[in-house]
């Protein structure tokens, strides 16, 4: 019989479930929980319903030797890990509902020295809140459990090899919660596990994603810069990296997924004041997704003022970032319903290897939609593009640097 501690995760999206999976192939138990019954029964058929490489063996591995099963609802264990969406309201204010709503669904499972462990994003002060929830609706438990936050750092597409090698940073609300916390982590994680308090840890989840922000909106400005200055942006980036202490990031057509496009205003909804750079950051990377889609409709007009008549648009990508299915926050996807809106009868050909539907648009093949089309906006650099051979007499907008 397995001793290791048994592990009910809440929550299995792109960061719950490769989670729940690498928990599990370490012979821990792990029940998994999700709203979505479609994706209950997937998992539970040792199959995935999101794209991550390396995911769909580890899920199939852990389901078939009997470590990882998934349901509607949560059951009694040790450990209890909350890995919820955190969406926002109106005005960027987040939304912490998601994380009540899951710590109100353990709360009748929780027993004395139990380990709770929030690792959605979330704002300052959130584990506090959820732990003052707790022990209004059991006071037998003041002082008696485990509660700690513990943030991921992955990248989508090499999710199942950071989750083991990075570092982590673990707040618990007191020195034996981050202590169990530790110990729990240590079963799985090869990383180092750096100890602080919950608002730390909290904090330093947004402020990494925030300070990503900033230096993505020192780009995004830049081309605009060198848009207007008539400088290729991508050589200039390239000759001013080569200074030893200089390394400027890549522009693009924006920012977007569910961690840098939105965890600066976790920061800038509770210190407005103060964040004057994120806010500005975040504003300049919302306006480069706008203005990637002016410049796509004056290519329109500029092709049908020289040829006389209307011309067919590629959008290639609706991802948030290249070789990957999530669409979250995608600046590509909000450009490609900007482009849309202006059509005037062109014909458009929407793009994204990565998936195989979508609800809104219509998808084509990368090959056929490059040959069709006479104007060809390159929104996401995955590598199905880069191999492309464009006829010289296309127009292209290059916002990514398929060809840089």
């Amino acid at each position: 019989m397995n001793n290791k501690p048994s592990v009910v995760m809440i929550g299995l999206g792109y960061i719950g479930l490769p989670t729940a999976a690498l928990i599990a192939q370490n012979k821990i138990y792990v029940h998994g929980v999700d709203i979505n019954p479609r994706v209950v029964e997937t998992i539970n058929q040792g199959k995935i319903h999101i794209v991550e490489p390396e995911l769909d063996i580890a899920v199939a591995e852990a389901v078939k030797e009997g470590y990882l099963k998934a349901k509607t609802t949560p059951i009694e264990a040790n450990t209890y890990l909350i890995v919820v969406p955190t969406p926002f309201k109106a005005k960027n204010e987040p939304d912490i509902s998601f994380v009540e709503s899951a710590t109100r669904a353990v709360l009748p499972l929780l027993k004395v020295d139990d380990l709770y462990i929030i690792e959605s994003t979330s704002p300052v002060g959130t584990t506090e809140k959820m732990m003052q929830l707790i022990y209004a609706e059991r006071p037998e438990l003041e002082g008696k459990i485990n509660i700690a936050y513990c943030p991921e750092r992955v990248l989508p597409g090499n999710v199942m090899y950071e989750l083991v090698h990075n570092d982590r940073v673990i707040g618990g609300v007191d020195e034996k919660s981050t202590e169990k916390a530790l110990t729990f982590y240590r079963e799985f994680i090869k990383g180092d596990l750096h100890k602080t308090n919950a608002r730390t840890a909290e904090m330093c989840k947004l402020v990494e994603n925030s300070s990503r922000d900033v230096q993505i909106a020192f780009a995004n400005e830049l081309s605009l810069i060198c848009d207007k200055a008539d400088i290729n942006v991508w050589e200039l980036i390239a000759l001013a990296n080569k200074h030893p202490r200089v390394n400027i990031l890549q522009p693009g057509c924006g920012v977007g997924g569910h961690c840098i496009a939105v965890d600066p205003y976790f920061i800038v909804a509770e210190y407005p004041m103060e964040s004057k750079i994120i806010g500005t950051a975040r504003e300049i990377n919302n306006y480069k997704s706008f203005w990637c889609a002016e410049k796509v409709q004056t290519s329109k007009l500029e092709f049908e003022l020289k040829h006389g008549r209307k011309p067919s648009i590629a959008i290639m990508g609706l991802a948030f970032k290249p070789n990957i299915d999530d669409l979250r926050e995608s600046p590509a996807k909000y450009i490609a319903q900007k482009v849309l809106q202006n059509a005037n009868n062109e014909a458009h050909y929407i793009v994204e290897p990565n998936i195989t539907e979508h609800k809104v648009f219509k998808l084509t093949n990368y090959r056929e939609a490059t040959k069709q089309a006479d104007i060809i906006a390159f929104l996401v650099a995955h590598d199905e593009f880069k191999t492309l051979k464009i006829s010289e007499d296309k127009v292209v907008l290059d916002f990514c640097g398929v060809y840089k």
